[in-house]
């Protein structure tokens, strides 16, 4: 293999990256328990392979260069498949079947790569994947059906861990002035849906006269009946669905306070739902979105 083909050290991009992360060699250096000058040496030799400038030096600190901010994302992806590759390679002694139950919330969040993350290092464990509402996975683990679940906290059950808590909000078709209706139309999952219970009964304590206009067993479908026009819905603040944007009304309507969402089966006599819920919980971060990124 020539000299130009072989791939870039780890050692190197993991010393560049913080120096980038850090903006400060000393402090680079600290987190990788390194010496001051192994971090520039490592920077140097990095510059030195790929023929470009990475840092630029003044007395105000360091900072990458437009080269070295273009290189960042594919330095953290080779560090991670290295990561991933280690983990698979090392293996588990988990087996068997592991049944999850999430709420429909995450299907379109970063859950798929959490699992696939987790499938990678605990590659004799089968994962059972049920999406559906949160009320009907809490009826289903009770049952037996499920070993772990990751659903909204129902009303009294204090049951899980707690992943965060999260305001829920009312949200329509941007521009929309069907709340202002008399009679506010209202696009809700069915029972035994947490937020339907939660969105009723912060509605009857405030004497606001409310009516069902269309009612969706999906995500996708409550989402287009509500991006329609046909009413509006309760959904947290942080995950809300593209198209849709919480609701400017004349009155306004009540508050609906907060939810949390919980990880309930982590406490099993069993280790692979301990594993997972311990994945599952390591991640939130990557669960959930900024506000600043949220559809408004």
């Amino acid at each position: 293999m020539s000299p130009e083909a072989k791939p870039l050290d780890p050692t190197l991009l993991r010393s560049f990256l913080e120096v980038c992360e850090t903006r400060s060699f000393t402090e680079a250096a600290r987190r990788l328990g390194l010496r001051q000058s192994a971090v520039s040496q490592h920077v140097a030799r990095l510059e030195r392979r790929v023929g470009r400038r990475l840092l630029a030096r003044d007395t105000h600190g360091v900072r990458p260069t437009p080269d070295g901010d273009a290189i960042q994302p594919f330095a953290r992806q080779m560090l991670e498949a290295g990561s991933r590759i280690e983990n698979f390679l090392k293996g588990s002694t988990l087996r068997g079947r592991l049944r999850l139950g999430v709420s429909e919330d995450f299907a379109f969040t970063a859950l798929p790569d959490i699992l696939a993350e987790f499938a990678m290092q605990h590659h004799a464990v089968d994962i059972e994947l049920t999406v559906g509402l949160s009320g009907r996975l809490y009826e289903q683990y009770d049952a037996g059906e499920l070993d772990l679940i990751f659903a909204k906290r129902r009303a009294g059950d204090q049951r899980g861990a707690v992943a965060w808590e999260e305001k829920l909000v009312w949200v329509g078709r941007p521009g929309s002035r069907v709340a202002d209706a008399d009679v506010l139309p209202l696009v809700l999952y069915p029972p035994p849906s947490i937020t339907r219970i939660h969105a009723l009964e912060t509605l009857e304590r405030a004497g606001r006269p409310w009516r069902v206009a269309c009612t969706s067993g999906s995500l996708a479908g409550l989402r287009a009946a509500t991006v329609a026009g046909l009413g509006v819905t309760a959904h947290s603040a942080r995950l809300i669905p593209q198209g849709l944007a919480e609701v400017e009304a004349r009155s306004p309507l009540p508050e609906l306070g907060t939810i949390a969402f919980v990880v309930i089966g982590g406490d099993s006599h069993r280790e692979a739902p301990r594993a997972l819920a311990r994945t599952i919980l390591s991640a939130t971060s990557r669960l959930l979105p900024s506000r600043s990124a949220t559809v408004r």
